[in-house]
């Protein structure tokens, strides 16, 4: 068997980091993992958050146009019904989104310690 070379794993670890801050650079973050310029937080909750937000906000519009319709204010059926599919669209994707989260959940989960 041969022995560990502390300053061999040293090398190692510092090209490591030197790859990462490369890659982050390369896919416009800053060193430190967030985003340039500082103004906005890039977590995973505040983008679920917004993203649930706007599947909400289309599915409202979706129901005004849809209200509307029904009342005889609005004629144009063909907007009724694209706003109507991209409000179905919005959902399954959330829904989509939701069943990958709670599997990986349960793959973490099931891990062995």
């Amino acid at each position: 068997m041969s022995t560990i070379d502390p300053s061999r794993l040293l090398q190692m670890r510092s090209s490591i980091l030197n790859q990462n801050q490369a890659l982050q650079r390369a896919a416009g973050r800053g060193a430190a993992g967030g985003v340039e310029g500082g103004n906005e937080t890039a977590d995973f909750g505040s983008a679920i958050s917004a993203a649930l937000q706007q599947v909400n906000a289309q599915q409202a519009k979706a129901s005004d146009l849809s209200e509307a319709y029904e009342r005889g204010d609005t004629h144009d059926i063909v907007s009724v019904m694209i706003e109507r599919q991209k409000a179905s669209l919005g959902f399954e994707t959330t829904l989509q989104v939701r069943n990958k989260l709670l599997s990986a959940y349960r793959d973490i989960m099931n891990m062995p310690v």
